[in-house]
This record gives C-alpha cells, structure tokens and sequence, in this order.
C-alpha cells in the first residue's frame, strides 16, 4: 500500500508519489505528466477518451459527448444533476470518479505500485462565500476518490502543496507569498519558509494565512469569448422595432463557459432560438448561433478561444478561425482586447491576495518572495498585476503544472509515513 498526491485540476492534472526520497510525476499520457481534465463518451465504438486522446476524438469529428472542466461543477447546484450519456443518466460525481480511476490505473501501470492512500489537493475555496456548499464541493470529491479506489484520502490546499514544493530549494528562512493560478481558481498563501520548517509536519505555526477566489483560466476563456468571438453570434443583439430590449445572454453565457455548453445541446434550446429568429435585428448571427449548436461545435469554438489565449502570451494578435461557424469566417484577437476583457477578473485577484496578506497581518514589503505556479502565471498582464503589488520581492517561478502535485507527494510521505 502505497501514498501518492493527486492534483485534479479544472484545466490539467498530475499524479505523484514519494520514491527513494524524491518526488515521481507520473508520465500520465505519453511523455507528458499533465493529463487534461476531459473526458469524451465515443457514442460510435461506445469507448471512453481522456485527456489529449479525448480532445483530439472531439477534433476529429467524432461522434460523442465531450466534457471538460469538470473541477468546476464541485460545490454548484450542478452537482446534485445528472446528465445524459448514450440515453443513460449519469451524476457528474460518477463522472469525476472514471476520470480519478483513470489516472489510478495508470499511475499504478507506470508505477508497478497499488496506491490506496491519498493526499488531494483542493483550492482554498471551492466556492466563494459559502462555508456549506464549499464543505459540500469536498465531500462530493472525497466520494469520488473512494469510488476510484482509495482508502485512506486527505485534502491539502493546493497553494500549501506549492509550497512545500517551493520549500526544498530555500536555504534561508523567508516570508513568501505562494501564487497559485489555475484553471478553475487563483488562490494565495502567505508562508514562512525554511529548510528546518521543511522537516517538519505540522506546519500550522509557519502558515500565516490562505485565500483564494473562484477565477481562473476557464474564467478569462469565458471572458475573452464574450467579447470577441459572441458578438459574432449574435450576442446583445437587438430585437426588432426599438425596443431596447436585447437577446437573452443566457444562451452565449453557456457557449462561453466550458462545462455548460453540454446544457444548450437539447431540443428545448433550439426551439427558443428558433422563435426568436424573425425578431432578432441581425438575424443572420442568430442563424450562425444556431448552426454551432446544431451541429455541436461549442467546444471546438472553446478550444479556439483558449489556444487565442495561449498565443496572446506571446503575441499582440491572433487570428481566431471560426470555419465551424462560417465559411471563411475570422476574429482578429489583440492582447490588449483580452486585457480588458480580463481586467475587472484580475482586480478581484489582486483583491484576493491583498485579503490573504491582511488576514496574515503582514505589509507588502514584508514578503520577500513571490511563488508562482499554475497556467494562468504565464499571461503576462496577470503576471504583471501580482508582481507589481510586491516590488521589493524576488520571484520564483515554479514547475506550471507539476508545483502542487510534486507538493501533495511530499504531504502524502509525511501524514501517511
């Protein structure tokens, strides 16, 4: 019986375990250590799909159910729902299992271990402002991770985790704010660090405060698709007449938010817009609107958005296709398009870890350094936002996706010896 750290994240996650004094990521899919956190029901050989395989499945054209994103249904009402594979209801809590099985089974082939014990990691807040749904989120995970397997199962704050990971390179003590930016959440911790407070278990003394908020990569997804690419089907548009009166946002809200574009595949949805097709002043964008759902390319116009995003990391424009909508049809992204269309996000962010620093009741210039993990750390305007609060700071960047998981491990080997 084996212990391991498992990170499932909104966007991307790991698996880990202590061997011979060191940390072992697993190599979930191929060479890599990330195992995308999506899953594609192939209602053709009737197979089940994860990760990178799952998302090309979808590319590909072939006919299914994709779902991703699923860390971000925990603590909502969502959670109590089933959905619909194949004619069957299936809770997303059965969901989250086969995904947490998935990743098991394949550690343990890696591995040639069996792991029943482990340490989880969680955001600080499932949900913000909301002590029972939040309660309720790691309770629905916990039952996920038993249905995958494991007997013996801890939760860890997943900033903590990266902490710790951060802990094994420091030679002096130090006052450090960890900086974990994800898919799904953007939580903080201030911590003091050291090489004797690495040693030990119980680390409560050295940790100063923890924080967070429900924003994250998903979040600017949304965020920079509502401004850009929505417009373009018929998102605000007008109804005839002059009223003033605009087309419900419900329907392009869902198109921009990962795990809900599944909802607007109903028959329910596409009655609504078809009604509303002669009333609308650009009817034309309605008729896209209900191409894409027709045809059900909501993710792939998702994925589109988010490889924008991605590129916008090192670019000023990307060129977004939209061949699934329209022939020939384009969306010239710039960064600072996106900036804006983020802006009031990071400022809650930055909120965030002001709160966090606060509740710790430390200054700015007391923290001297700054630990950055998650996906979200590499937009630069993100980036900018967090550095710039602490100027006096030195910054560490940590592995992107590996920092929690490699931090989880290291929990595991001390609470499960």
């Amino acid at each position: 019986m084996h212990a391991c750290g498992l990170d499932f994240g909104t966007t991307n996650s790991t698996f880990s375990y202590p061997k011979q004094g060191s940390i072992e990521l697993v190599n979930l899919e191929g060479q890599q250590q990330t195992l995308p956190s999506a899953v594609f029901y192939n209602f053709d050989d009737g197979d089940i799909y994860y990760g990178r395989a799952a998302l090309n499945e979808y590319a590909d054209g072939e006919f299914g159910r994709l779902m991703r994103s699923l860390k971000s249904v925990l603590g909502t009402k969502l959670m109590d729902d089933t959905t619909q594979i194949k004619g069957k209801s299936v809770s997303f809590v059965e969901i989250i299992a086969g995904f947490l099985t998935e990743m098991k089974n394949r550690a343990e082939k890696q591995s040639g271990l069996s792991f029943e014990q482990v340490v989880m990691g969680r955001p600080v807040y499932f949900v913000d402002d909301n002590k029972t749904a939040d309660q309720k989120a790691q309770n629905a995970l916990e039952s996920a991770a038993k249905m995958a397997g494991f007997k013996d199962i801890e939760f860890q704050y997943e900033p903590i985790a990266a902490a710790l990971d951060y802990e094994q390179s420091v030679t002096g003590e130090e006052l450090a704010i960890i900086v974990d930016l994800g898919g799904g959440t953007s939580d903080f911790s201030v911590v003091r660090v050291s090489q004797t407070g690495a040693q030990k278990v119980d680390r409560k003394d050295d940790i100063l405060s923890t924080g967070g908020v429900h924003i994250g990569g998903v979040d600017f997804d949304r965020r920079l698709s509502l401004k850009s690419v929505m417009p373009h089907l018929g998102y605000r548009t007008p109804f005839k007449g002059g009223t003033g009166q605009e087309m419900p946002v419900y329907f392009h809200q869902n198109l921009a938010t990962w795990h809900k574009i599944h909802f607007l595949y109903d028959k329910e949805t596409l009655i609504s817009l078809r009604s509303m097709l002669n009333q609308m002043e650009h009817k034309h964008l309605l008729e896209r609107l209900l191409h894409v759902i027709e045809n059900k390319d909501g993710h792939r116009i998702a994925m589109h958005v988010e490889a924008a995003k991605i590129g916008l990391s090192n670019a000023d424009v990307q060129k977004l296709l939209l061949d699934c909508v329209e022939d020939n049809l384009a969306v010239d992204v710039t960064k600072d398009d996106f900036n804006q269309a983020i802006l009031e996000d990071v400022q809650r962010v930055c909120q965030s870890a002001d709160h966090t620093l606060g509740d710790a009741g430390v200054k700015h210039s007391d923290i001297t350094k700054i630990f950055m993990t998650g996906g979200s750390t590499s937009i630069p305007y993100v980036r900018q936002a967090i550095m710039s609060m602490f100027p006096q700071a030195d910054v560490v960047d940590g592995h992107t996706f590996g920092s929690v998981g490699t931090g989880l491990s290291l929990h595991a080997g001390r609470v499960f010896k």
